[in-house]
């Protein structure tokens, strides 16, 4: 009888050993490239909603910008050639 209890017993800690390995690598570790992916879509979405929302004050910003990158990119040039 101690025998068969000591055996069963030995097979019930091998078996315990076996899902805490199977939860630890299956269950419970974190997947790789989740965050990534959940920080991009984020992301997209706060310029989604800033487009929306602020469509006339972005537009003059990219304007306002893009007209001083010409200017300063003309000046350039034009400094040069003198």
């Amino acid at each position: 009888m101690n025998c068969l209890w000591l055996a069963a017993k030995l097979r019930l800690k091998e078996w315990r050993e076996r899902a805490g390995v199977f939860l630890k690598r299956n269950m419970l570790s974190k997947s790789q490239g989740i965050d990534g992916i959940l920080v991009t879509v984020g992301l997209c979405i706060i310029a989604l909603l800033l487009c929306v929302v602020m469509k006339e004050q972005l537009t003059n910003l990219i304007r306002d910008v893009v007209g001083q990158m010409g200017e300063k990119a003309k000046n350039i040039l034009d400094s040069d050639v003198a």
